[in-house]
């Protein structure tokens, strides 16, 4: 966020003033597209299996209706940016809450919590999911699009000064920490409540699982209403991230190619793009559940096309300025890197290339 702040500028643009030859920008565009296509995929998913749970409509059915979700944008895209600021402030608060509640109900081992929390556990069998988590919680799309919004909403709010800059950046540092804290304790609320729920019975025995297990545990254990709050935080989920994927794709194109189109267009053309692989494979027989796992490990790998210009960006004082980053900042931030390259390293070595 605070390169937006500091350059006036988006990571896309800067990528683009970087590599300057179009057909070095063209490749990345195409890559960067390519991550905002897979989490407009993994989003829409969400949404479809929620449909199922929640009203017990078939899956098919459900994806036509997920697809409908164009039309929130269209009221979206004619209100001001604070607004849709306050919407995703109410889906978040439903997805934290719902998950909480889930976790409460459940009362999972926090002994347990504690001791895998620090000894991880990766294996040629477990690495698929691990990259998934991966990708579903760091998100490529988020890299490109929060310079890109902090940077409107700088212009948007103030003159730009370097005292504006400062007054900015702090109050978007909070935002980022009470955000991210909020985002850190709801992704682990998902984890552990699956875990509790779904491993004892399921993968212990071998046996392959997915979301419509969750809720065929819960139901009868603790009552309809934890699986309808489980399937309505999914639901909230999946249209907030789905309209963030829109505005991550319009940055891209804008800040690479120099192009502006419109955000229901956008919007309407990638959702169709989504909804014939996913009618497809519901018509054939396959479970939504194993693409939404792929589509996120796919979000994994693309990791790397933000996150190595933006550590490159944010460390050079020339750029930067005063906001450039700090010593320990940079060490952090190249070893988290080194973390994720190492476990799609890991992945495209034992999966793809079959050497595990």
């Amino acid at each position: 966020g605070k390169l937006g702040i500091a350059t006036g500028k988006g990571l896309p643009e800067l990528v683009k003033e970087s590599l300057k030859i179009k057909k070095f920008v063209l490749p990345y565009w195409i890559g960067a597209e390519a991550a905002a296509a897979a989490t407009d995929l993994a989003e829409y998913l969400g949404t479809v299996i929620a449909l199922n749970i929640l009203f017990q409509i078939p899956l098919l059915y459900a994806a036509v209706f997920g697809a409908l979700d164009v039309i929130l944008l269209l009221v979206l895209a004619r209100e001001r940016f604070r607004i849709i600021e306050y919407f995703f402030m109410v889906l978040v608060s439903i997805i934290g809450i719902g998950f909480l509640y889930e976790v409460l109900l459940i009362q999972p081992s926090f002994s347990s919590i504690a001791y895998h929390s620090v000894v991880a556990s990766v294996n040629s069998a477990t690495i698929l999911y691990v990259v998934g988590i991966v990708g579903a919680t760091v998100m490529p799309h988020a890299l490109f699009v929060h310079s890109s919004l902090t940077k409107d909403k700088l212009s948007a709010l103030t003159k730009g000064t370097l005292e504006d800059k400062r007054r900015h950046r702090s109050l978007h540092l909070r935002e980022v920490i009470i955000t991210l804290t909020i985002a850190s304790l709801v992704n682990a609320a998902i984890l552990v409540s699956a875990a509790a729920v779904l491993y004892p019975q399921y993968h212990a025995a071998g046996e392959d699982i997915d979301v419509n297990h969750y809720v065929l545990i819960l139901q009868p254990i603790y009552g309809y209403l934890a699986g309808a709050v489980f399937a309505v935080t999914l639901l909230a989920s999946g249209l907030a991230s789905s309209t963030t994927g829109t505005l991550a794709g319009q940055a891209i194109m804008d800040g690479l190619l120099g192009r502006k189109i419109s955000k229901t267009f956008r919007r309407v053309v990638t959702r169709v793009i989504n909804v014939f692989p996913t009618t497809v494979a519901i018509l054939i027989g396959l479970n939504p559940f194993s693409l939404l796992v792929y589509s996120q490990v796919v979000l994994s790998l693309m990791i790397p096309l933000p996150m190595i210009p933006l550590i490159f960006y944010t460390r050079r004082r020339d750029l930067m300025g005063e906001f450039a980053n700090r010593k320990i900042t940079n060490v952090l931030a190249v070893g988290a890197a080194t973390v994720i390259l190492a476990l799609n390293a890991y992945l495209i070595v034992t999966k793809l290339l079959g050497l595990g």
